[in-house]
């Protein structure tokens, strides 16, 4: 069986050039009409792609607001409750918060030498743990360095260190007393002892976890001590170190106020018992909200130190 396919000659037919040409640019206005319509934006979905944008903002926003003002909100309640069962023995918060307008409406006044407002009770404090910390940096974290890179001398110290970090930072204070004769050394002597132990701890540990590989290389290299501590040691420790800068900092803080109490003289523990001898308990939840707030921008500026100076990233 035989099938023929028949066409008609115009679709054999040769194209005159002026046909070609008017293909060639019938084509190209085509394209070219479909690329503008694919380059404009299509209007539906500018509106609700900026409507997701502004909805994943306002969640984003509200995360990072509402779950603090919660918090806060919870212990004004808590303290209100708290007011309300004491008979008013504690003050409200609504009473604390007028005291302390009139508080810091002055804070740097001076009347004496026991009577002087909050500002320069923080500073003398903030001064304290200024020279206490200073001088546990300076010994604590070459010893720290020391420690972690001879295998002798953590055998040595180990058991020292373990003997006397577990003992309560008040505890130094009386040798303090009987050593230096005066309150103000004895509360730097305290600071300094307390503070110690973190950097000493952290900046071992991070010296005896530095690869072995790099300590071969440089025996390899034939690089003396002070390049092996200032080009391999010094980088990897730095996060370690600054881990232990943080918690002396912190401990540094919390023994300060409670070395004030029992010295006396200036200074924000001071501040606190001094207000309890005059039954002034608005002033003392000022002072404890004021140790938090300046423990937390401590904490925070450090935090700040330690990720500039390490890849790691660094949580509180």
């Amino acid at each position: 069986m035989v099938s023929a396919v028949f066409h008609s000659p115009l679709e054999h037919a040769p194209a005159t050039p002026s046909t070609a040409i008017a293909n060639i640019a019938n084509n190209a206005q085509a394209a070219s009409t479909s690329a503008v319509k694919a380059s404009k934006p299509t209007h539906s979905s500018t509106p609700a792609r900026s409507a997701r944008d502004g909805a994943a903002l306002s969640r984003a926003f509200w995360l990072a607001v509402l779950p603090p003002a919660l918090g806060l909100g919870l212990l004004v309640g808590l303290w209100a409750l708290v007011s309300a069962s004491t008979g008013g023995s504690i003050p409200t918060p609504h009473e604390t918060w007028l005291q302390a307008l009139e508080v810091f409406s002055n804070p740097f006044y001076r009347n004496g030498p026991n009577d002087q407002g909050v500002g320069w009770n923080v500073l003398a404090s903030l001064q304290r743990v200024a020279v206490g910390f200073g001088l546990a940096a300076l010994v604590g974290i070459p010893a720290g360095f020391a420690i972690g890179r001879f295998a002798f001398l953590a055998r040595m110290f180990n058991p020292l260190i373990s003997l006397l970090r577990p003992v309560s930072p008040l505890a130094w204070l009386p040798i303090g007393l009987l050593v230096f004769k005066g309150a103000n050394p004895a509360a730097i002597w305290t600071i300094f002892i307390c503070s110690i132990w973190p950097m000493v701890i952290n900046t071992a540990v991070g010296v005896q976890r530095v690869p072995q590989d790099y300590l071969n290389v440089a025996r390899v290299l034939n690089l003396s001590e002070w390049k092996v501590l200032t080009k391999i040691l010094f980088p990897s420790v730095l996060p370690y170190m600054l881990t232990g800068v943080r918690l002396a900092v912190g401990t540094a803080w919390l023994v300060i106020v409670a070395a004030e109490m029992l010295t006396g003289g200036v200074g924000i523990g001071f501040w606190v018992w001094d207000e309890w001898n005059n039954l002034n308990v608005k002033n003392i939840i000022i002072a404890i909200f004021v140790i938090g707030i300046v423990g937390l921008l401590l904490e925070y500026a450090l935090v700040k130190l330690a990720t500039a100076f390490t890849f790691e990233e660094v949580r509180t």
